[in-house]
């Protein structure tokens, strides 16, 4: 089995590099991760610019590549996909491991969820997974759960543009209350805009947002965690409505 590793914490994060230490013991590892921090970069990709790779070493053994791109994680993609190993393509693609939740909306901004999106959209299925809580981040539990859907995801395959995005609570593997399929539940935020002058005299502003305590579902995902059970979502990329397409039908639409 081969599998393409990526991210949007960076190359040397401690999510990535832990999940990567494990599968490369069973796997064939090609580890193409963004060379510094790209949260929140959704599914930009980078047109403007040329988009440099870097070998790096991330002591993974022989047979196993990696490499650090001044993009975002869905170029990571797109160049491990179409450039990087396109005489082997990946099997499957983990996102990952993220060092933060992405659960509900989070998976609109999120660079981690993005990056599984572009992998489906390029015909290849994949898993993004989410460690949840703050710093530190101890990511044992979220290797062992991924782990194992990496090799339920090889045996039972996935649906066309079809993801899944997992979301693991912070607790030791023995201690989590299960594994459940679930939903995206509802996760808003209290933005707060924190205006600075700079040494220049510019104002400018620090974004920060505080999540909003809501209540959701118990067949969500924001519930599952908050319950400590891994979350698994299957995420389709069929945004259409359709329910809602023979309602505009009535409105006799004409030019």
């Amino acid at each position: 089995m081969h599998l393409l590793l990526v991210n949007d914490d960076g190359i040397m994060a401690k999510g990535i590099l832990a999940i990567a230490q494990r599968v490369s013991q069973f796997a064939t590892v090609t580890v193409v991760a963004p060379d510094r921090q790209q949260s929140a970069t959704s599914h930009s990709i980078t047109l403007h610019k040329p988009l440099h790779v870097d070998e790096v070493d991330l002591n993974l053994g022989a047979g196993h590549r990696a490499y650090a791109v001044n993009g975002t994680p869905a170029d990571c993609v797109k160049l491990g996909i179409g450039a990087l190993c396109p005489e082997h393509p990946p099997d499957l693609v983990v996102s990952g491991i993220n060092a933060g939740p992405n659960l509900g909306l989070d998976i609109i901004y999120s660079g981690t969820a993005s990056a599984a999106a572009e992998a489906v959209l390029l015909g290849i299925p994949a898993i993004a997974v989410s460690r949840t809580g703050t710093e530190p981040y101890d990511y044992e539990a979220a290797v062992m759960v991924s782990e194992l859907l990496i090799r339920k995801a090889a045996t039972h395959g996935l649906p066309e543009l079809t993801y899944l995005n997992v979301n693991v609570p912070p607790r030791r593997y023995e201690d989590l209350s299960g594994i459940v399929i679930t939903r995206t539940g509802i996760r808003k935020y209290h933005n707060n805009y924190d205006r600075r002058v700079d040494p220049l005299g510019r104002t400018y502003y620090w974004q920060a947002g505080k999540a909003i305590k809501l209540h959701n579902a118990p067949d969500t995902d924001v519930h599952a965690v908050e319950q400590g059970m891994v979350s698994v979502t299957p995420i389709h990329l069929d945004f259409t409505n359709g329910s809602l397409l023979a309602t505009l039908h009535t409105w006799e639409l004409s030019l």
